[in-house]
C-alpha cells in the first residue's frame, strides 16, 4: 500500500513538472528535463536554447519563423518620421545569420548571392549587392518611433497621463523593459494615433530596442510570441487601449546609406519625368529672350536709319 502512494505521488509530481517546464516569451518553444530546459527550432536539426526569463533575441525569431513557414508549421492567423535619416523595415522577413548571442551578423545575404548591410534590429540600411559587399559592423539602433493606432472607445483618452501608461505597459508586457527609455509620447484624437518615441543613449548596449519593438509588432499585427496570448493595451485611467494598427520607425546611430539604386523604377521614372520638363522649359526660356534680343537689336537699326 505504501509503495503504491509513492508511486501515485511521484506520477503527480512528474505531472505538475511538466507542466510548469514553459517558456513564458516563446510559444514555439519546447521544453523538457529537471531542471527545465527550453528550445526552439531554427533549422532543420538546429535547436537554440533559450532564456525564458528574457525576450528572445529578433535574430532567432526571425530565423525560426522562416523555418516554420518553410515547414507549414504557421506562425500567423488571418506619425510621420521622427528624423530624415529614420527608416522602416520594408524587406519584411527573411532568412538571417546570427551570431551565437542571437544579434545579427552586419551582413546579410539570405542564402542568396544577393547581400546587404544591416543595424541591430536586422533592417537593412544599405543598397543590395553582391557576396563581395563589406559590412565593416553592425551599426546600433538606438531610438525607434512606434506610430499606433488604437479602435474606438466609449470616453475620451486621458493625454494627461497617457505617457506613463505607455510606459508602465511596455514595463510589464516585455519582460521589465525600462520605462525610462519612453522618450516621448504624443497624440491625435481624431486619428486616434499614438507616437512613442524609445530612445536609449547612444553607445547602451544592455537593452536591444529592436526585441521590444519586434514582439510589439506580433502583439498589435497577428498573435503574440508569448505562451501567453494577452496583447499590448495600455489602461489609461479607465479606458483600455486595444491597438488596430503599428508602424515602426528605426533610427540609427550613424546614418543609412541607401542610394538611387534603393528606388523603385516608378519613383525613378517620376523624376526623370520632372527633371526633362525642368530642362526643357529652360530651353524654351533661353530661346524665347534670344528671339526678343534680335527684335530688339533689329528695332533699333530702324530707329537709327530714320
Amino acid at each position: 500500500m505504501k509503495l503504491w502512494i509513492v508511486v501515485v505521488l511521484a506520477a503527480f509530481a512528474a505531472g505538475a513538472s511538466a507542466q510548469s517546464c514553459s517558456c513564458e516569451t516563446m510559444k514555439w518553444a519546447t521544453c523538457d528535463g529537471t531542471p527545465c530546459e527550453c528550445k526552439i527550432t531554427l533549422e532543420s536539426k538546429v535547436h537554440q536554447t533559450l532564456d525564458c526569463n528574457k525576450l528572445v533575441p529578433k535574430c532567432f525569431l526571425m530565423k525560426a519563423e522562416m523555418y516554420r513557414a518553410k515547414n507549414n508549421l504557421g506562425t500567423r492567423t488571418l506619425g510621420g518620421k521622427p528624423v530624415e535619416e529614420a527608416f522602416v523595415d520594408n524587406d519584411g522577413i527573411y532568412d538571417p545569420d546570427c551570431e551565437n548571442d542571437g544579434k545579427f551578423k552586419a551582413k546579410q545575404c539570405n542564402n542568396t548571392e544577393e547581400c546587404w548591410c544591416v543595424n541591430s534590429a536586422g533592417v537593412r540600411r544599405t543598397d543590395k549587392g553582391d557576396k563581395n559587399l563589406k559590412c565593416e559592423k553592425l551599426v546600433e539602433t538606438y531610438w525607434v518611433r512606434l506610430q499606433l493606432t488604437h479602435k474606438p472607445v466609449k470616453g475620451e483618452v486621458d493625454v494627461k497621463t497617457l505617457k506613463t501608461a505607455i510606459g508602465d505597459a511596455i514595463n510589464k508586457r516585455y519582460k521589465n523593459f525600462n520605462k525610462d527609455f519612453v522618450d516621448n509620447v504624443e497624440y491625435d484624437p481624431k486619428a486616434r494615433m499614438i507616437v512613442v518615441d524609445v530612445k536609449k543613449p547612444k553607445g547602451e548596449r544592455q537593452t536591444d530596442l529592436a526585441n521590444m519593438a519586434y514582439y510589439m509588432e506580433k502583439d498589435v499585427k497577428v498573435l503574440p510570441l508569448f505562451k501567453n496570448q494577452d496583447k499590448f493595451e495600455p489602461t489609461v485611467g479607465s479606458e483600455k487601449l486595444e491597438m488596430d494598427s503599428i508602424l515602426v520607425y528605426y533610427v540609427d546611430e550613424e546614418a543609412p546609406t541607401f542610394t538611387m539604386k534603393n528606388l523603385s523604377g516608378g519613383i525613378i521614372a517620376v523624376i526623370v519625368v520632372v527633371v526633362l520638363a525642368v530642362v526643357a522649359g529652360l530651353l524654351v526660356l533661353f530661346f524665347a529672350r534670344k528671339r526678343s534680343q534680335r527684335y530688339n537689336k533689329a528695332q533699333q537699326r530702324e530707329m537709327e536709319a530714320m
